[in-house]
């Protein structure tokens, strides 16, 4: 593996190790949160396969890093947990996850394959949908479902990987322990607990060998993606003064699903999630890390993956005259083929019936799938005219102006209105004066003349 000169990296000093350890450079591809069986609901039916399309897209994105796994080749393959939605996909899901890491075992790349918090069943306390791979002894495959150190050959030498699966506030602590504790305190006592169980792990490391820190895992220093959105339970913040221990070349993280470098002494990575999930990631980049630890020293570089695009469109239409046209542009200037295409626009009630449903669709028909979201926007929460809002004073006859210059099909009879007005104001019709108490008028009765225009204009 060739990495570029601006890949990051990470380095120990060297005098606190002895000189032979660092002749072990282990090529190690590091991947998370695959969730395979998820986002249904943004395909499609294949006709020709009768799968959802967005099920093939996860499949044929999980193919393409054990194709790199393979062709790099890389020494080992780290798996950073959530492997499905749940801890009980169904046999046409477990199938696809199966066949493309059976490829590692063909291959004899040993892999690593962590405990997410998808991947437990009752939050911990019925197992996980991975142990199935230890139960049924696959060659080179371990399972991390406990706090654990695994001293792993590879072509190129040995490795310890310590995995830390995604812990839950029932494996550190008992009942009893909890008792009056605030959410607070809940939590720090389970920092320290992790800190003691941790430190005793430590404590039986070989420091001749390249140590790998793989967990599943929130810090307080990471940014969220849609796994705040995708959480079954909630977990613990684990600080970074936890992770960034000298005792580890690198720290290999999962469960957030944005790529992002944390520290880079140790080198602490989330590589992200393969595919997206949802809209909530729609402007990360998916892809994996191809990393070369030794003793003392990481480097890394993210490999970027060719996954379908998700596209939201956004517009405000309730200020334009004709909402149709401006929506098909929008469209049209978006590119949206293949793209998983959300179409969200506001209008005013009274556009609807401008917006054509059989045109929009014919517009979006390039995309791989769509979805139309139509929000009203209330003509009760602004005045009509800002010129008569809230508070503002103005003369009648202005107010009535202004009005009139608002609403065009007024236009033949807006003078006529004014000097009825003007009329009214004056007296002219009437005993009383605006502000004052009106007379009341008696009911049109048979056989009294048509009123005329002014008349009409008083009795409304």
């Amino acid at each position: 593996m060739s990495l570029p000169v601006d890949a990051f990296s990470c380095s120990l000093d060297s005098a606190d190790y002895p000189l032979s350890s660092l002749t072990v450079m282990v090529k190690i591809l590091h991947l998370s949160d695959i969730h395979l069986g998820s986002g249904f609901s943004h395909g499609r039916i294949n006709p020709e396969t009768g799968l959802n399309s967005r099920f093939e897209d996860f499949v044929t994105t999980l193919g393409r890093c054990i194709d790199c796994a393979i062709a790099e080749p890389v020494d080992l393959v780290l798996f950073g947990g959530d492997a499905f939605p749940d801890a009980t996909p169904p046999p046409i899901v477990q199938e696809a996850f199966a066949a493309q890491f059976r490829r590692l075992v063909d291959a004899e790349i040993p892999t690593v394959l962590l405990v997410g918090n998808h991947d437990q069943h009752s939050q911990g306390a019925g197992g996980a949908s991975l142990c199935i791979y230890r139960t049924l002894g696959v060659p080179g495959f371990v399972v991390g479902d406990r706090l654990a150190t695994h001293c792993i050959q590879t072509r190129s030498g040995a490795i310890q990987i310590m995995t830390l699966p995604w812990l839950t506030r029932s494996t550190l602590l008992t009942r009893p322990d909890t008792e009056g504790l605030s959410l607070a305190e809940v939590n720090q006592l389970l920092i320290d607990r992790l800190r003691v169980a941790m430190e005793g792990e430590i404590r039986r490391l070989d420091p001749t060998l390249p140590t790998v820190l793989l967990a599943h895992l929130m810090t307080d220093t990471a940014t969220f993606g849609a796994e705040r959105f995708l959480a079954v339970g909630k977990g613990f913040t684990v600080p970074m003064a936890l992770l960034t221990r000298p005792c580890f070349d690198y720290v290999a993280l999962g469960h957030v699903h944005r790529h992002q470098v944390l520290s880079e002494q140790p080198l602490v990575v989330y590589p992200g999630s393969i595919e997206r999930v949802d809209f909530s990631e729609e402007d990360e980049t998916k892809g994996f890390v191809l990393v070369e630890v030794e003793r003392g020293r990481a480097e890394m570089v993210f490999c970027p993956l060719p996954v379908r695009r998700f596209c939201t469109i956004r517009i405000d239409l309730s200020k334009v005259e004709e909402p149709l046209p401006v929506l098909l542009q929008a469209i049209q200037a978006e590119g949206i083929a293949d793209a998983v295409v959300r179409l969200i626009y506001q209008v005013r009630s009274d556009q609807l019936e401008q917006i054509e449903n059989s045109v929009l669709h014919q517009a979006l028909a390039a995309a791989h799938t769509y979805s139309i979201h139509a929000e009203l926007v209330s003509q009760q929460s602004r005045p009509r005219l800002p010129e008569l809002g809230t508070g503002y004073k103005i003369d009648p006859l202005q107010a009535l102006r202004t009005y009139l210059a608002n609403q065009p099909q007024l236009a033949d009879i807006a003078e006529d209105m004014v000097q009825t007005a003007e009329a009214l104001l004056a007296d002219d019709m009437g005993e009383w004066q605006f502000g004052t108490e009106r007379p009341i008028e008696r009911p049109l009765e048979l056989g009294d003349p048509e009123p005329d225009q002014a008349s009409q204009l008083r009795l409304l």
